[in-house]
């Protein structure tokens, strides 16, 4: 008999580990060699990281979508892992190393090898950390098949695609505009900055015969050209490579007018000078112009040379001084103190980002040398020639037609049109970072003496570290100083941890062969659905389909589920910053267990929209499971007092021997199975999980349980059990196992590899359910006037219904009519009758009047009410006074005010269910 009540302290920990000895995890538990696969590769955390709310959520949504995929018959692979997250860690361990050993720089002090040497280490003392509390959530992934980003076997695809990409022209390395991190010291992505807005002063300046506009007078050093655009009539006399001289910061420049339609001409004066190293618009119109570019700002964020005087000084405290010089010298015309403007911060640093020229790697988006179409459509013979067949697409193109054709489905689908303004103003991918950790730039320079060959200053692009310069033999080889950004290897994430790590060593497959020769990469790729939060929709879902479909000829995965931020009770985004807001997953299952976890993230959360957790939610859900426990223990509690052993029950009663009950939960079962299956394969895991908690809660234990009590069907009793533990396993999975091994059929295996419930339409009886509902219906209206009447629970009551329709179905059912309504005396008619002294309901053909006589004093009652109706009615003539001042209104805060109107909705509400009270009286 199990224990009065769940305790999941003892008992995850514990069905985890037999989950995974038994091997269930691994898709060759799958008994079909022949079944289809179904495969995720979990987005990776940070191997140094710790479990938060967006990477449980992540999990509860995969590992529903596992199991389930897993008990239809499935080959069904999650593949784990973690990311080496190339710029935290690296920092983590830098402030470690100085706080710890009074190290100020520890990449001068250790040197690049050491200092990757103890990064490495701390890495792999902290992955355990991260592992165990992935498991700590449920999640049924293969770990056999763990995979970590900078394992041997995917920096080796990693080299590959690169090679390959620099042999294709796509990769180059060329000085671009980049996004700086003076604070990290490295490049950053367009992806991975944010934007906060700032309020500053906006200067306005005289500038030869025009006036331009700045918020960063600081960089306006160098600039030698005013654009304008070339329709503005304004500046009509002005032609395009006009000169002028200008007084400006440091003396007299010489500038050159230039045209563009770039150009607001409705912004500010129409007039602009542009800063073509320090700002990337700037740099794109230069290169359309062949202008020339100067640096004014330093990799540490400090004025060049160029400043004269200001040289040295910091971005900020030069600001002032600059605009002080210009004042002194008559060029400031105004300054507006209220201008709004946005800052580029980066992501991981916080730093502030500033636009640098720099010689980096990119990835050129445009090129067309892919010919994606003949790979994807596999239609034309070998060999053919033609036109179309010859079709070569860029990345950018192919990223659109992946998602445009229906390849790949976006989940919900308005983020598709986020996708597609994205890859419409998409960049060259700047892909190297100034930092250690990582995954080092495959290429070497040849640094022989001055004997060599022109061609030595070429790049040597190798997948192995080449012994000797191609060109003139020297051994003198210098491995480039960069390492890749970290989304260039997680873009390759779902097919190269399925790369078989035997073949890493064997230099002499290329990619393609690779792929071919691994197992895994043949059975399980592409993926079915990559789950994740709608934020990282550009930062890595659109890069994996950029580097896959390249890389494989596939696309990464069938599906893109976004789920939203989870957010606090008020709404505000969870921040280590402000601990008050940030809920421990580790300290909630401690406390409620991982199951109530699960479902409260899950449960009410529509796809791509933030949702709201909070512990009275959770708490709410561990009563759920509580219901559960305690439903599944009267089951067995009827089982053990009818001396039946509910594991040898197989089979059903024939349908002419079951009560109106039992045909209708019966009925009720298969509709649930056939909407929960549909609803799982179309990914709708929040209204699923509504309708399984409503199944559970409303109708099995609170009517169908209820009408079983001294009429319990055994047989049905323990097949409803087992479907509902089947159907919830996805998403509850431990309480449901638990229960399992208490009413599973002898003989059979743990609940984590049953079948899926299959439909049997013979089970189906809309009759018997349509009617058990009015029963329900029929109690339920007697509960509510009992209750409106304050009527005393155990008290019995007279009652009449009159109904011609239904009559001989309450006849039927009369003594649960009793039973569950306390009624004593019980008139069912098909002939309506006026009465008085009642409390009536009307139904849909259907008449109910529970008597009043004798149940109370009508006198007393009127009293009682009438006093608490005068004492409601001073409290809320006092809160409408206080919402009627205009001065608390104003200066109160927002929540007060809020919280006021809802206390006077409150008792606006019992004062008129009191006058309904005195009115019936």
């Amino acid at each position: 008999m199990l224990q009065k009540t769940y305790d999941p302290k003892a008992s995850e920990d514990r069905i985890y580990e037999l989950w995974e000895k038994s091997g269930a995890f691994r898709p060759e538990s799958c008994k079909d060699k022949d079944a289809e696969s179904f495969t995720i590769s979990m987005p990776p955390p940070n191997a140094t990281g710790q479990l938060h709310l967006g990477h449980a959520v992540m999990l509860a949504l995969e590992d529903i979508f596992i199991r389930f995929n897993r008990m239809r018959g499935k080959k069904a692979l999650w593949i784990p892992g973690t990311d080496h997250a190339s710029i935290a860690t690296e920092s983590v361990v830098i402030k470690q190393i100085q706080k710890e050993e009074n190290i100020p720089d520890p990449r001068a002090k250790l040197g690049r090898k050491e200092l990757v040497r103890r990064i490495a280490d701390f890495v792999e003392k902290s992955r355990g950390t991260i592992r165990s509390q992935i498991r700590k959530m449920g999640a049924s992934c293969d770990w056999s098949r763990e995979r970590y980003t900078l394992d041997p076997t995917l920096n080796r695809c990693v080299n590959e695609v690169f090679v390959k990409m620099y042999e294709d022209g796509l990769i180059y390395r060329g000085h671009r505009a980049v996004n700086w991190d003076p604070k990290m010291q490295t490049t950053v992505s367009d992806d991975e900055i944010e934007y906060i807005e700032e309020k500053t002063p906006y200067y306005t300046f005289q500038y030869g015969p025009f006036q331009i506009s700045t918020a960063r007078p600081e960089t306006k050093f160098g600039d030698k050209y005013v654009v304008m655009h070339p329709d503005d009539k304004r500046y009509a006399q002005y032609k395009d490579g006009d000169t002028f001289t200008a007084e400006w910061i440091v003396g007299p420049v010489k500038a050159t007018v230039i045209k563009d339609k770039i150009i607001d001409p409705e912004f500010g004066t129409g007039v602009m000078t542009i800063t073509p190293w320090h700002d990337m618009v700037d740099f794109e119109l230069s290169e359309r112009h062949g202008l020339d570019r100067e640096q004014i700002i330093d990799f540490d964020g400090r004025l060049m040379e160029v400043a004269g005087e200001f040289a040295g000084q910091p971005i900020e405290e030069a600001r002032t001084k600059v605009v002080e010089k210009l004042k002194s010298k008559g060029l400031l015309v105004s300054v507006d103190e209220n201008y709004v403007h946005r800052v580029a911060v980066s992501y991981r640093g916080k730093g502030l980002v500033e636009p640098q020229i720099k010689e980096q790697w990119f990835i050129d988006v445009n090129k067309k040398v892919i010919s994606w179409k003949e790979r994807q459509e596999g239609k034309r013979a070998r060999g053919q020639k033609g036109k179309e067949a010859e079709e070569l697409m860029s990345l950018k193109e192919i990223m659109q037609t992946v998602v445009h054709n229906g390849e790949i489905k976006i989940i919900p689908e308005r983020f598709e049109k986020v996708y597609f303004h994205w890859i419409d103003n998409l960049r060259d991918w700047c892909i190297s970072r100034q930092i250690w950790w990582g995954h080092r730039v495959p290429v070497w320079y040849c640094i022989g003496d001055d004997l060599c060959k022109l061609d030595c200053k070429k790049p040597i692009a190798s997948v192995r570290p080449p012994t000797e310069c191609p060109h003139c033999g020297s051994e003198k080889l210098e491995q480039d100083s960069d390492t890749l950004d970290t989304w260039f290897s997680s873009g390759l994430w779902t097919w190269s941890t399925l790369v078989d790590h035997s073949l890493v060593e064997d230099y002499s497959l290329s990619l393609k062969d690779l792929l071919k020769k691994s197992p895994d990469f043949q059975a399980f790729h592409p993926t079915q659905v990559m789950e994740t939060g709608y934020d990282i929709l550009f930062f890595w879902v659109a890069r994996m389909i950029l580097m896959t479909t390249y890389a494989t000829g596939q696309i990464p995965f069938e599906t893109v589920c976004l789920h939203g931020l989870i957010r606090t009770r008020d709404g505000r985004k969870m921040s280590k910053s402000d601990p008050e807001t940030m809920i421990d997953p580790l300290d909630i299952i401690s406390k409620y267990g991982a199951d109530a976890l699960r479902l409260s993230m899950i449960v009410g959360q529509s796809p791509g929209n933030d949702s709201r957790l909070y512990e009275e939610k959770i708490a709410g859900y561990r009563n759920f499971i509580n219901k559960l426990w305690n439903a599944s223990r009267f089951v067995l509690l009827q089982c053990e007092q009818a001396g039946i052993d509910p594991k040898s029950i197989t089979k059903l009663p024939e349908p002419k021997s079951l009560s109106l009950a039992d045909r209708a939960v019966l009925h009720a079962s298969e509709v649930l199975i056939e909407e929960v299956t549909k609803g799982l394969e179309e990914y709708h895991l929040s209204d699923i999980g509504e309708r399984l908690y409503s199944f559970v809660w409303d109708f099995f234990c609170d009517w169908y349980l209820e009408l079983s009590k001294g009429n319990a069907n055994h047989a049905v009793l323990v097949h409803i059990l087992r479907r509902v533990l089947k159907l919830l396993h996805p998403y509850c999975p431990f309480v449901t196992e638990e229960l399992w091994s208490h009413v599973k059929p002898q003989d059979t295996d743990m609940l984590i590899v049953e079948v899926w419930p299959k439909i049997k339409k013979e089970r189906k009886d809309q009759k018997a359910y349509d009617d058990f509902h009015i029963l329900i219906d029929i109690i339920s209206s007697l509960r509510k006037l009992r209750m409106e009447q304050g009527i005393e629970a155990g008290k019995d009551i007279a009652v009449f219904i009159h109904t011609k329709k239904h009559a001989e179905l309450l006849t039927s059912q009369e003594a649960h009519i009793r039973r569950l309504a306390h009624v004593g005396a019980l008139t069912i008619d098909a002939k309506p009758v006026r009465h008085t002294n009642v409390a009536s309901a009307f139904l849909s053909g259907t008449e109910i009047h529970l008597s009043l006589e004798g149940l109370f004093d009508p006198a007393k009652v009127k009293e009682s009410l009438l006093k608490e109706q005068a004492s409601l009615v001073r409290y809320r003539d006092g809160l409408l006074k206080k919402l009627q001042n205009k001065d608390f209104v104003s200066r109160a805060p927002a929540s007060l005010v809020e919280a006021q109107q809802g206390k006077l909705m409150e008792v606006e509400e019992k004062l008129k269910k009191i006058q309904e009270r005195l009115a019936q009286l």
